[in-house]
């Protein structure tokens, strides 16, 4: 081969090299969670019966009836008792599920729905072992009121506005096999969902008139796009998520503190910097921890597509010994929970 050729192919094929074995260390990782995705899929649609009523189909399914135009009525079998009937009103993905034992083969000829399809996006019936289930696919955050009758389940979408005086969705980060930074064996999914947990306790003590929603309150991992659309759907007031940091390296550094990210492109009069600020504020004064500042952060995905004030508090660096030493004990845990209750307080004192 030519020297000169050689001179300009050696460092390209070393360069490859370098790209090749560093991705291939995340191939096992990638190829296992479409395998799980695949998986839940297919498990999913085992079960489900053949009846499927997808939205252009709703207006033929449901048959008018009188009453509020926010009232879905659901027959189901005579003999089910509100103790053996399930209602499950999923928030995270919009979604509400009718469950009844002896569920019919067939339940579009025995039985049927009547009343407004405004609220629907789509329906599903299937058969789960001997239940039945109706699944329906909302286009916003409902509560729904139930009163159940004889051979009925009456249905009623009510805007959590209605409700309640504000909304907040809290967001612990990571979560499942995602499990953010780790250092000696801590995964940083633990420390923010320990953190929500906490704050939940503060908010369900609380006398303010307050809904939250939760992206999640257990090990689960919600899509990036079921994380910000419960805000998003839900027409919150204020939309907070929960994050801890690592140095570039992640070894462990001297760098420590709170840092809280917003979306630089809401010029909004209440904006997410404003609501990162107060945050940031907060958070600091309930720890003490020092105060990094703010941080643009429409390159994440919550951030950029949230419609709502948005702020993502990074609260403090895993890899900071102290600071780590601090963010697993539960007595901290507890100021940072009360740190971010103080800031939606003070955000909404301020017109949020």
């Amino acid at each position: 081969m030519d020297e000169k050729v050689l001179k300009i192919v050696t460092p390209i094929i070393a360069l490859l090299t370098v790209v090749f074995f560093a991705t291939f260390r995340f191939m096992p990782t990638i190829h296992e969670r479409y395998a799980l995705v695949v998986e839940k899929r297919e498990k999913l649609f085992e079960s489900w019966d053949a009846y499927t009523v997808v939205q252009e189909n709703l207006d033929e399914i449901l048959v008018e009836a009188e009453g509020k135009d926010t009232q879905l009525n659901i027959e189901i079998p005579a003999d089910v008792g509100e103790d053996s009937l399930s209602i499950e009103n999923d928030y995270l993905t919009q979604s509400v599920y009718v469950r009844f034992p002896g569920g019919a083969d067939d339940y579009f000829s025995d039985y049927g729905i009547s009343g407004s399809s405004d609220h629907i996006k789509s329906l599903f019936y299937y058969k789960d072992g001997d239940d039945g289930v109706i699944e329906l696919n909302l286009d916003h955050v409902y509560e729904i009121r139930t009163e159940v009758t004889e051979g009925n389940v009456a249905m009623e979408f009510i805007d959590p506005h209605e409700l309640y005086d504000k909304i907040v969705v809290v967001d612990a980060g990571h979560g499942s096999r995602a499990a953010g930074a780790t250092k000696k064996g801590i995964m940083e999914k633990e420390i923010n969902l320990q953190i929500a947990l906490q704050l939940k306790k503060i908010f369900d003590e609380s006398e303010e008139n307050i809904k939250v929603y939760y992206t999640r309150t257990e090990d689960t991992n919600p899509t990036f796009k079921q994380r910000v659309d419960l805000a998003n759907l839900s027409d919150a007031d204020l939309f907070i998520s929960i994050h801890n940091n690592s140095s570039q390296s992640g070894n462990f550094t001297s760098l420590s503190g709170t840092q809280v990210l917003y979306s630089q492109s809401d010029d909004s009069e209440y904006s997410s910097k404003r609501l990162a600020q107060i945050c940031l504020d907060n958070v600091t004064d309930a720890t003490g921890s020092n105060k990094r500042g703010l941080m643009k952060g429409d390159d994440i995905y919550i951030i950029r597509s949230s419609e709502v004030p948005v702020a993502l508090i990074e609260v403090g660096f895993m890899t900071n010994r102290e600071e780590l030493d601090n963010l697993i004990s539960e007595e901290y845990q507890c100021k940072v929970a009360q740190g971010i209750y103080n800031a939606v307080l003070t955000a909404f004192e301020e017109g949020y």
